[in-house]
């Protein structure tokens, strides 16, 4: 609960501190030092709220603060025991006393009442502070580690980027460089795609359906440079299309189809499956392997899978599959939480 630790100030000020004080003749003496009683009262919550405020937030700073938190400490212990040292009347001896033994018979009972009222509210105000410190170390090192996995997810955002577009960039090429009657359409599509990268770049989530889009176009537009010797299979069922998910996440593994899954001289079948059911989404891709080297050729799946570890930890799972003939992929995430 954010507001706690002032919920338990409250407590403690109006009902611990009050049947506390009650325990002793506190009515007597207000009625003849009154004060006596006032000023002892005063201090005992002006020591709660130093030590909350000031003391134990200080103890957690650097050395120097530290010091200044021992000081208040002190100055404090001196200050209850001039409180003490203060003689409000002489003890009569009392016949009632008799046969009982004092553990301290030079203490007064007021003295003993103001000694053991400090140690209750030192002991509470600083498991109170320590507890509140120890919680704000806790969020601050929260919004630490959340602030570099945001900043870790936007790197590689930017490293994906730049890997699609040189891929597609070099299809394109393909396409211009045998005077295909595809290049114009797929220059076309690959201008569409970047529009898209470029309005969801300082976008955290899209609409699933716009993802899926995406996805369609890709294909589409990987698919205008194959040949007869390649099928491309792609099977969409999606409930919710309201449902958000990160940009750019699951066309890296579309696009590892297309870079290892494809030949101009062999059979082969590019499989990709998206379906959503109850917030649950299960992607799923299958291909051929051909042997082909790239520099950083492992880098966009590797951005995935952290990605995916900092975005949704604990609620998805993914299985890849290589057996030197196919590659498999399927992802579940759950998107309803």
């Amino acid at each position: 609960m954010k507001n706690l630790s002032k919920y338990i100030d409250v407590v403690f000020c109006l009902i611990v501190l009050p049947f506390m004080v009650m325990i002793f003749p506190v009515e007597r003496w207000f009625h003849n030092f009154q004060w006596y009683v006032v000023t002892v009262g005063v201090w005992l919550y002006a020591l709660y709220f130093l030590n909350r405020v000031m003391t134990v937030p200080l103890l957690f700073r650097d050395k120097r603060c530290r010091w200044i938190s021992v000081c208040l400490i002190v100055t404090s212990v001196v200050i209850t025991y001039f409180l003490t040292t203060v003689s409000l009347y002489t003890p009569k001896p009392n016949i009632h006393d008799e046969g009982i033994t004092r553990v301290f018979p030079m203490i007064q009972q007021y003295q003993q009442a103001v000694w053991s009222l400090f140690m209750i509210v030192e002991s509470f105000s600083f498991a109170i502070g320590l507890l509140t410190q120890a919680n704000l170390q806790k969020s601050r090192r929260r919004a630490v580690e959340a602030e570099r996995d945001r900043a870790e997810i936007e790197l590689y955002k930017a490293q994906i980027k730049p890997h699609f577009m040189f891929n597609t960039l070099n299809s394109l090429y393909g396409l211009f460089l045998t005077h295909d009657d595809k290049a114009l359409e797929s220059l076309e599509k690959y201008i569409s795609m970047l529009r898209y990268i470029h309005t969801t770049s300082q976008r955290d989530f899209v609409p699933l359906s716009d993802e899926t889009d995406y996805i369609r176009q890709y294909v589409e537009l990987q698919s205008l440079r194959l040949n007869g010797m390649t099928t491309v299979t792609m099977d969409v069922d999606i409930i919710n299309e309201d449902l958000k998910i990160p940009p750019m996440l699951l066309v890296t593994f579309v696009e590892n189809c297309f870079k290892h899954g494809i030949s101009p001289v062999e059979k082969s079948n590019i499989i990709i499956s998206l379906t959503e059911k109850d917030g649950k989404l299960t992607f799923a891709t299958e291909n051929r392997i051909f042997p082909v080297k790239r520099i950083g050729e492992h880098m966009g799946i590797e951005n995935c899978r952290k990605r995916l570890e900092l975005l949704y930890p604990g609620k998805h799972k993914i299985n890849i599959e290589n057996d030197g003939q196919f590659f498999f992929v399927k992802l579940s995430i759950d998107l309803s939480v």
